[in-house]
Order: structure tokens, then sequence, then C-alpha cells
């Protein structure tokens, strides 16, 4: 008899599946993706196939896709603001401020005071402009857009004069040249990868550029033979400076920590550049500003105005939940109380409170000890730069530790391995994660 006669229903293996918490038009379409694939697999004089075997592979079907669903991760790597966990954390402080605006209806383009239409910009934006200094401030999807859209407003069909030295690729293969071809402006390099200098602008300057753009290589470090131009001297060539200072250093001072940290190098601020004559300035909202996902532009009002009536900014424009975790973050910063921002809460954590903890959960673990590490910023901030940290490890040989590095992962546990074996690096692990860690790590040793 021909086994595939036999196949079961579609509702028969449904209700042998697990119950994965996804809806039941999903456990539906995994089990007919199983029945379907077992009729197309199975010939007329095959075995019949066995009906547990086919519910096992309709519940792989469904762990698939529940594992592909957003979900929260211990960030035991070491890097800050990781991109692929998802940049810059968010605290439960911020969220219970911005709750009643995300759940509910908002006067987020509504002048509440004469009930007129009003603008998304007077919130967020204008709040970050105040933060660093500037006149006006405007907030979009990512800093790569806010570029673009700078470069389409101000300077489409003119020239943009950038040094070689600064035409770099950030994250996801976005290149500096190509955002500036798709804006429509022209651009002109001068100088050098490793030196460029005022004359090599000032020779370079017409009548036709529009823009004068200093980029910040936030995800890479030139040492040795180098010379930049400072701001403050491209302001004196006459064009509007356009900063795009990636990382989103609000101000380079730091004024809301104790102590401006080492770790911090040279890294430009936001403040600044406004300070020395840029008109504008584009810089991330989800790294070193420590909030959601966004880009943010900020400058002069007559530039902020004309950058946001171009029919791009709608395109390009953030979203009422993102705009309410943004303005929080900018009361935070205006309030002098950034350090109790994730992100500024993790970096600035010592490195005593770190190894109390690490002994804590390495004392809980057979095998486990606590080794001195370093974390990055990470996010394309920070280069070549690292952060005094401290870690618990797993020593092992390269397989054992791929092999507990896989088990950490499959509990919500993202580690690294190196020569150490693999290292949970606690700057990155919020303290009430810690018991979490040392259970999953005690399961992880036995691998």
């Amino acid at each position: 008899m021909d086994p595939r006669r036999d196949l079961p229903s579609i509702e028969q293996v449904v209700a042998a599946m697990k119950d994965d918490d996804l809806p039941r038009t999903l456990l539906v379409q995994c089990a007919r993706q199983a029945v379907d694939d077992a009729r197309d697999q199975v010939g007329p004089r095959d075995q019949p196939i066995e009906f547990n075997d086919l519910v096992e592979v309709a519940d792989a079907n469904a762990q698939s896709i529940a594992a592909a669903l957003l979900r929260p991760l211990i960030n035991a790597t070491g890097v800050l603001i990781h991109t692929n966990l998802g940049r810059a954390p968010l605290g439960a402080e911020t969220f219970s401020a911005v709750r009643a605006v995300a759940t509910g209806y908002s006067n987020l383009e509504y002048e509440v005071a004469d009930g007129s239409r009003g603008s998304r910009h007077a919130h967020a934006g204008q709040l970050l402009a105040r933060a660093c200094g500037a006149e006006a401030g405007i907030v979009v999807n990512n800093n790569a857009a806010a570029v673009l859209l700078v470069l389409g407003a101000l300077a489409r069909g003119r020239e943009v004069v950038v040094s070689r030295g600064e035409l770099v690729e950030i994250g996801g293969g976005f290149r500096v040249p190509e955002i500036m071809e798709e804006s429509g402006c022209q651009l002109v390099e001068v100088g050098t990868t490793n030196k460029t200098r005022l004359a090599d602008y000032s020779t370079k300057i017409s009548e036709s550029t529009a823009l004068v753009l200093k980029v910040h290589s936030s995800n890479y470090r030139m040492i040795g033979f180098t010379e930049a131009t400072s701001v403050e001297e491209l302001a004196t060539l006459g064009p509007t400076v356009v900063v795009d200072a990636g990382s989103g250093l609000l101000d380079s001072t730091t004024p809301w920590l104790e102590h401006r940290p080492s770790w911090l190098a040279d890294e430009p601020g936001v403040r600044q550049a406004i300070n020395a004559g840029a008109g504008v300035v584009t810089f991330s909202g989800d790294k070193l500003l420590g909030g959601p996902q966004s880009g943010v532009i900020v400058g002069s009002t007559s530039l902020i105005t004309q950058i946001a009536s171009h029919p791009l900014a709608r395109a390009m424009r953030a979203d009422k939940i993102t705009l309410a975790l943004l303005q929080q973050v900018a009361l935070t910063y205006l309030a002098g109380e950034a350090r109790a921002l994730p992100l500024w809460r993790m970096a600035t954590i010592s490195v005593e409170e770190l190894r109390v903890r690490a002994e804590k959960i390495a004392t809980q673990v057979d095998g486990a000890k606590v080794i001195d590490t370093e974390a990055v910023g990470g996010g394309g901030s920070l280069p070549g730069l690292t952060i005094p940290s401290i870690g618990v490890a797993l020593e092992g040989t390269g397989k054992e530790s791929e092999r507990r590095a896989a088990h950490l992962r499959a509990e919500s546990v993202v580690a690294r391995v190196g020569d150490d074996g693999v290292i949970c690096d606690l700057r990155t692990v919020d303290p009430s994660d810690d018991e979490h860690l040392a259970q999953t790590l005690t399961r992880a040793s036995t691998r």
C-alpha cells in the first residue's frame, strides 16, 4: 500500500505538537509543511511514516520560527554597544516615563494651546538641541538617514568637499561616497588618506560648493604620520560645515560624570562641534548617547528648518515611541543625570565592583575562574580603545568552549570564546542577571 495514503491529517499533527506559545495559524503552517514534505519525499513503496517522527518535524519547524522571534538576551561579550544585540540598552526607568505616550494618544503633532496641527520635531529634537547647545534639532530613523537627508536638502546638485581620509564605510556596507551619490550632490575629494590640511580644502572651494563635510572616523583609528583639519578651521572657509559626529557623544567633557573616562581618549563631542562653528551636526541616538535607534540632526534654526521641510524628511521620520524615548533621554542629560542611563552605568562601573560580582558567580560554578578582561565600545564607536573589565571564564579546549558557548546561547546568554575558554564579561551584564548567569554557567560546565 502507498504509505502516502496513511499520512495523518493536519489537525492530528497540530493536536500532538508541543505548545510553543505560537499562534495556531503558525502551528498549522508548520504541521502542513511537515506533512507536505513527507508526501514529496516518500515513494509508493517506501516504509510507512511514523506519526511521532512527523510530529517531531512539525515541532522543529515551530521551534525554528520561535527561535527567530525577538527576545531578550544577556550580553556577556563585553561589547557595550553591540549592533547585533540591539546596541545601547534602554532602562526600565526610561520606558516607565514614556509608557503613557506609547500606549495612548499624545500631542505628537498637535498644538494643545490653540488646537492646531503641530510638529513632531518640537519635542525630542528641540530638547537634544538644547542639551548640546544648538539652536534647533530634528530626529530621523538612523544616522545614515540623517546624513543622506542633510546632503539632499542642503547640497543636491552642488559640490560637497570631503577629506579623502574621511570617505569611510560604516556598518552594513554603507559608504560615504555612495550616500553622497544617492543624495544627488557632487563629491569633491581633497587631501590624502593620512593628511588633509586647511589649504587642501580652500583650493577646492568655489561658487559651486554647498558644504564642507567632516566625517568622524568612528569605526577605525588612524595613527602615525597624520594631520587633520579642525571644525574651527573649516568654519573659516565660508561654506556651511556639516559634521557627521557618528558615535553621538553629546559633550566631550562628559559633565554628567564625576570624571571624564580615560578610555574616551580624543572622542569628539557634538557640543564642541557646534561651538567650533559647525552649521549642522548629525549623530546616532543609539550609540554613546545611550538612546533608541535613531539619527539626530542639530544646528542653526534656518538650516534645520530647510532640512525638516525636505520631502525625504517625512520618509525618514521617527515614530512616536522613538521620539518619546529620546525625549526622556534628553531630559536625563539636561538634568545632569545621564550616568543613570544603562550605557553610562555599565561603562563607568568600577573594576572592583565587577570583581566582587565575578567572585560570587565563580564560587557557584565548578571550574570557573575570575579573569581580567577588556570591554570595548562597539557599534562603530571608540575604535581601538578598551575599558578595563572583569569576567568569569570556563577553561576548556576549543571544541569544549564552542560547545559550552552554544549551550549558553540556547539559554539566552551570549558570551565570547577566547584563550581562557568561554568568557562572560560582566561589564555588559546587568547585576539582576547574575544569578541566571551563574545557573547557566553551572549547566554549561558539564557540557
